[in-house]
């Protein structure tokens, strides 16, 4: 059962949103605009809690994965919200005439529940915000135990920032997760593991409740043999280290000619050491919780004692247990049954798998399961073409990483065990909205010729239908 406090702020906002079950243009664009307020006055507020959080974040990440990319939702929301609000005009019924007329009309649909994770906490909230209040629903938000001050920041002071009963938020306490996924939302979207998915998606199962699940995968990026190798080489290194490599569409393995894994290594120690220097660099952020570090740590261990080659990217000492970093790391000839090539990596370490044919690595990228993104660099564009076709994912980057997460006007998602449903932009809005559809009838009608008794008038419209 869901908890009183959860079931309280539901039964609240369900009634803040039958006196207002259609928000007009204007009030929608006042509540995006009161968010972005609230973003950019409580930017270094957020840059402090999360530093806490992780013991170290570096605030430029933060500023440029998560205050950023919130302020350009808004902005794109603001600018086509009021195209996105408009009836879309539909075919028309053959059977009739006159003023008759089809249309769909997105409407909200209710109060819609995110369940935030710890990895990009202000991104993964406020993000999906914004399209829930584009589309003129009222929105309930858990956070994550791993971002407590943050959370309590958020639950402070987002509440404030936007009319009465428009949203609430609430710390993970250790049973809030689960209780949140069995409430009676209207929809429920959950960013997160694979496993924490499905569990999610069977609680929410009880009140058919549908769902949005941005979860994982083993993101891989394919440097073809006519790829810029230094430029490939800098843009997955960006990957693997941004936020330690704590990230759903991190670059999580990557495929290289055989012959380009000896250079791909020195242009990445040279990256990593003119970016970071040491271990102690403030760009450097910290793994999330001793947890999380160890467990890495574990992955590095087996892949060593089953032979790999593990190769630390800065000079000194690779990792520190008191800070919990975790320097970046290549991984060469891990075996296939290690547990880096089985599990999702989500740290700044980057197996390298060599290939000689690119069919070869085609053929294992083909299979499932099907990850969060891909990265296929390339400059031939009937071999990117083949790519694409071939190469199922949630989303593609072409000769970069990551960036097709930051594009307000493109969907997110994944496919399968990667997730379900897109957000973002456009698809943000429809996820959240109902698309109504209505059918206006005209006072004349040919529907009566199909009323019996039929007759031969009745043949000659069937005749003219089924044509």
């Amino acid at each position: 059962m869901a908890s009183a406090p959860l079931e309280t702020a539901l039964v609240r906002l369900r009634a803040a949103q039958a006196a207002q079950s259609a928000p007009t243009l204007d009030s929608r664009r006042q509540r995006l605009l009161g968010l972005r307020r609230y973003v950019l006055a409580h930017r270094e507020r957020f840059c402090e809690a999360i530093g806490r959080d992780y013991g170290h974040r570096s605030r430029h990440e933060t500023l440029l994965c998560e205050v950023a990319p919130v302020l350009a939702e808004i902005d794109h929301a603001l600018a086509h919200l009021g195209r996105w609000m408009r009836p879309q005009r539909r075919g028309i019924d053959r059977l009739r005439f006159g003023f008759s007329r089809n249309e769909v009309i997105p409407q909200p649909l209710g109060v819609v529940g995110v369940i935030v994770p710890w990895n990009f906490p202000i991104n993964l909230s406020l993000s999906p915000l914004v399209s829930i209040l584009a589309a003129g629903n009222r929105a309930m938000l858990k956070m994550s135990e791993r971002s407590p001050r943050l959370a309590a920041l958020i639950a402070e002071t987002l509440p404030s920032a936007l009319p009465a009963d428009t949203v609430e938020v609430f710390a993970e306490t250790g049973t809030t997760g689960e209780a949140f996924s069995r409430l009676p939302l209207d929809h429920l979207l959950f960013t997160g593991s694979t496993a924490t998915g499905r569990a999610v998606m069977a609680a929410a199962a009880a009140n058919l409740c549908p769902v949005t699940l941005e979860l994982g995968g083993r993101s891989p990026a394919l440097v073809c043999d006519d790829a810029d190798l230094p430029g490939a080489a800098e843009r997955i290194l960006d990957a693997k280290c941004l936020n330690a490599g704590q990230i759903c569409v991190s670059v999580d393995h990557a495929w290289l000619p055989r012959a380009s894994v000896a250079p791909f290594i020195e242009q990445a120690r040279s990256i990593a050491a003119r970016r970071y220097g040491s271990l102690d660099s403030p760009d450097l952020s910290s793994i999330i919780d001793a947890r999380a570090w160890r467990r890495l740590v574990d992955l590095l261990d087996d892949a060593r004692a089953r032979g790999a080659r593990v190769l630390p990217l800065l000079p000194g000492a690779p990792m520190d247990e008191a800070t919990h970093r975790l320097a970046p790391h290549l991984v060469v000839d891990a075996p296939a049954d290690c547990r880096l090539l089985r599990e999702e990596i989500f740290g700044p370490i980057l197996p390298l798998l060599p290939y000689d044919r690119l069919e070869d690595a085609v053929s294992v990228l083909r299979e499932p399961p099907r990850p969060l993104a891909f990265y296929p660099f390339t400059r031939d564009r009937s071999r990117l073409d083949r790519l694409l076709a071939e190469v199922m994912s949630g989303g593609v980057c072409v000769n970069d990483t990551l960036l097709q997460v930051a594009q307000p006007g493109l969907p997110f998602g994944g496919i399968g065990t990667s997730g379900m449903g897109h957000y973002h932009g456009h698809e943000g809005f429809l996820a959240f909205s109902k698309l109504r559809p209505v059918h206006h009838a005209s006072r004349l009608s040919a529907r009566s010729l199909l009323y019996p008794p039929f007759s031969r008038t009745t043949d000659r419209l069937l005749r003219f239908l089924l044509r």
